[in-house]
């Protein structure tokens, strides 16, 4: 997305980065592990399609996503200096036709020095009030495989999603929270403090 090509979001923990080039070699070599491939449903691509796939996501419309880097990891090498290594991603995908202010979201922690400190809690408060504030955001969901507890748990019990439906044939739930009363009012405070960057000039 264009809106956040140049936009940094700084954390406790984190720092969210735009999806660059420099960042498509590392992410390539998450995606050929099997089991990054089974949470986050997808196929293996080759590295010229992994570089093609950047370079749309930075295009559309429909797709935001950040880079999440780990503030307690070195710089990644090959990725400039700005603020910690490469941990993961978190994407939004507006493609409910019906409403367009509907997030899907998705959070892959692929470095597993990084998994279990709360870096994900984190981004996703970081990256729900960015999308309240400037994607006008009214709904976040998120499709979970039946199987995936851990991240049952992060969006259902810590982040307050709840379930509205199940899926027997792509054993998958799906959860949802609505940008409204108390939930509205903690984004739109946690949206007041966010400390935005300039990716270039970081």
């Amino acid at each position: 997305m264009k809106l956040n090509a140049n936009t940094t979001i700084e954390g406790q923990k984190v720092v969210l980065v735009p999806y660059r080039k420099e960042h498509v070699a590392r992410y390539h070599e998450w995606m050929q592990d099997p089991a990054l491939q089974e949470a986050t449903a997808s196929e293996p691509l080759s590295i010229e399609e992994e570089y093609d796939m950047q370079r749309k996501w930075a295009e559309d419309d429909d797709k935001c996503t950040f880079i999440l880097l780990d503030r307690s990891q070195p710089d990644t090498p090959g990725t400039g200096s700005h603020g910690g290594g490469m941990a993961g991603d978190v994407n939004f995908f507006f493609n409910d036709h019906d409403d367009p202010h509907i997030a899907e979201a998705e959070i892959m922690i692929a470095e597993p020095a990084s998994r279990r400190r709360g870096l994900a809690v984190e981004a996703l408060q970081l990256f729900m009030a960015y999308g309240l504030k400037f994607l006008g955001v009214t709904k976040f969901r998120v499709k979970i495989g039946e199987n995936n507890a851990a991240s049952l748990a992060l969006f259902g019990a810590k982040l307050g999603f709840a379930e509205v439906s199940r899926s027997a044939v792509f054993k998958e739930v799906t959860l949802e929270l609505a940008v409204e009363g108390d939930v509205k009012q903690r984004l739109q405070e946690a949206a007041e403090q966010l400390k935005l960057g300039v990716y270039d000039e970081a």
